[in-house]
């Protein structure tokens, strides 16, 4: 995965922030309420969701770097950078409002939120900074086109380290719709659904994407 994959993957977590913020806005909300006050909780629910986002990109860089000790690797390597590449074609498919893009990919995860997700019980109503932070660690996992579909890009990072790193961009990406929701939320909103935005933003990752499946055929020497 080339240097140029952190921007990619910041930038479709800030793009893509009215999805996180679909997904995730009810418990931010609850935990916005209260004003000045409720910010140490709101803060202990992000890092804990993006401590999640890292920890499944260790996952990821980890699986993908024992790949490629494998008998024969180079086909292994081939693949799993074709794999990361075709998710930023498509998540640059999905800021350009092919919605359905990512839906496939939400369907992977949830077998083990079904597991996760009882556990997050626990912590609700969350009304201190010990509750929001595991309720963020769990909320981490919930299925999600854009998390998983970033999450592939991971496998190619050749270490758990640099996998970590990958999702850690993305999780910083998303921060400033979910930290913000509920007091800038509209203004931000505003300007990521710009169409201008949306579209300068998802032809960069697309193009990230097709760089990177074009260096694959030059490598295999078809073209």
């Amino acid at each position: 995965m080339p240097d140029s994959g952190y921007l990619a993957l910041f930038l479709v977590g800030l793009l893509g922030g009215t999805h996180c913020v679909g997904m995730c806005g009810g418990i931010v909300g609850a935990l916005s309420m209260g004003g000045p006050a409720r910010w140490s909780m709101h803060l202990a629910y992000n890092v804990g969701r993006v401590l999640s986002y890292a920890t499944a990109g260790a996952i990821a860089g980890a699986l993908g770097a024992a790949s490629l000790g494998l008998e024969g690797q180079m086909p292994v390597r081939l693949v799993l950078y074709f794999l990361a590449n075709l998710m930023l074609v498509a998540l640059g498919l999905y800021l350009l409002g092919v919605t359905r893009a990512l839906a496939f990919s939400e369907r992977l995860g949830q077998h083990l939120w079904r597991r996760l997700q009882p556990l997050t019980r626990k912590f609700l109503p969350a009304r201190t900074v010990a509750q929001a932070f595991p309720l963020g660690l769990l909320w981490g996992w919930l299925p999600c086109g854009l998390v998983y579909s970033a999450l592939a890009s991971a496998l190619t990072a050749g270490s758990s380290g640099r996998g970590a790193l990958l999702m850690l961009a993305f999780g910083l990406g998303t921060l400033p719709n979910l930290l913000l929701a509920g007091i800038v939320l509209a203004r931000m909103n505003e300007f990521v659904r710009r169409p201008s935005v949306r579209i300068f933003s998802g032809l960069l990752v697309l193009g990230f994407g097709l760089y990177g499946l074009l260096g694959l055929l030059r490598l295999l020497h078809w073209i």
